[in-house]
């Protein structure tokens, strides 16, 4: 998220409260989370720097901040943006926030993804006391998750670990390592955008351990009404990636085909090489137990029409899971 400017950078600040459209500002709706301000501070940083508008953080609550319920039980991430959205849409905002897999995989009328800025590290951490590996953690290791997905992960690595369901913001789950837990698993992008990278003692590999369709990656949404007007379109346009936004559509394609929620025990890895566009897929039993992985690739280029290759990538990929029995591991739908 970088720009050339000739213009004086616009001040970033943070609204104590509600705050009032106004010419020559941008408000941005954000979760009030550490990991979110922290994330959403960067991307107004450089919206102020490619356009030379004021910025203004909006926080907003969402249900999924204030309720210790496990997501499963909540209706899954999404409950992390719908008080954005409708912020969004009531004109308390001018754009929101999201880490992108939170977001539902269907339309939201009225709303537009206005840009992927460039992602970050897609993997995800493991935070273990003493420095310990997955492979070096003892014989029932108690390690803590919130995400079906990785603890069947886990299980299909290591089934002797005993792995628990736990909630909270980034520090209160660290907070819990040498305490009553001897591991947490974590999105590697969070842990170092709020200078916690240092709590990691193991990335996983991608090949190993695929992760959240859109892990690593933010969303920038805006109202369709202003997404082509100023000063929407230049900051949307200074922030998006297009190599960040196809893999992206990819992965987020290939769960809305597979009618699965954001916690559904499904990896997916999108990546780009020499002009092809490859996403790989695994869908887990809930225990670990076993496992389905499919690939598939397309040549893209970043001046072909937007989402064409992704979209038909991930609509492959998908098919050919439900084809060789996707249903039989995981909750998902009956989409073709």
């Amino acid at each position: 998220m970088t720009s050339s400017t000739t213009h004086t950078p616009g001040s970033v600040t943070r609204a104590a409260g509600p705050l009032a459209a106004a010419p020559g500002l941008l408000r941005i709706g954000t979760r009030g989370s550490a990991l979110a301000v922290a994330q959403t501070t960067r991307v107004a940083e450089a919206i102020a720097d490619a356009t030379g508008v004021d910025v203004a953080l909006v926080i907003i609550a969402t249900q999924g901040d204030v309720s210790r319920a496990p997501l499963a039980q909540l209706g899954g991430t999404g409950v992390f943006v719908s008080a954005l959205r409708e912020a969004l849409v009531a004109g308390e905002c001018d754009l929101a926030v999201h880490s992108l897999k939170d977001l539902p995989t269907g339309p939201c009328d009225g709303i537009a993804l206005g840009a992927v800025p460039v992602r970050a590290d897609p993997r995800d951490a493991l935070c273990a006391r003493d420095g310990l590996t997955l492979g070096t953690l003892p014989i029932g290791a108690k390690v803590g998750t919130g995400s079906p997905r990785r603890a069947a992960q886990l299980l299909a690595r290591r089934p002797d670990l005993a792995v628990s369901d736990i909630r909270g913001n980034v520090d209160t789950r660290l907070a819990r390592v040498d305490a009553d837990l001897d591991a947490v698993v974590l999105a590697a992008a969070g842990l170092d955008r709020i200078g916690r990278g240092d709590a990691i003692s193991e990335r996983f590999a991608l090949d190993v351990a695929p992760p959240a369709p859109g892990q690593g990656a933010l969303a920038i949404e805006v109202r369709a009404a202003d997404a082509e007007s100023a000063p929407f379109a230049q900051a949307l346009a200074a922030l998006n990636d297009p190599q960040a936004r196809a893999e992206a559509i990819a992965e987020r394609v290939l769960l809305g085909t597979l009618e699965a929620g954001c916690a559904a025990p499904i990896g997916a890895s999108g990546s780009i090489a020499d002009g092809i566009l490859t996403l790989t897929a695994t869908v887990y039993r809930l225990d670990g137990s076993e496992q389905l992985t499919a690939a598939a690739s397309l040549p893209w280029d970043a001046s072909m029409p937007d989402g064409a290759a992704p979209t038909e990538l991930g609509r492959q990929v998908a098919r050919e899971l439900l084809a060789r029995g996707a249903e039989q591991l995981a909750p998902l739908g009956a989409a073709r």
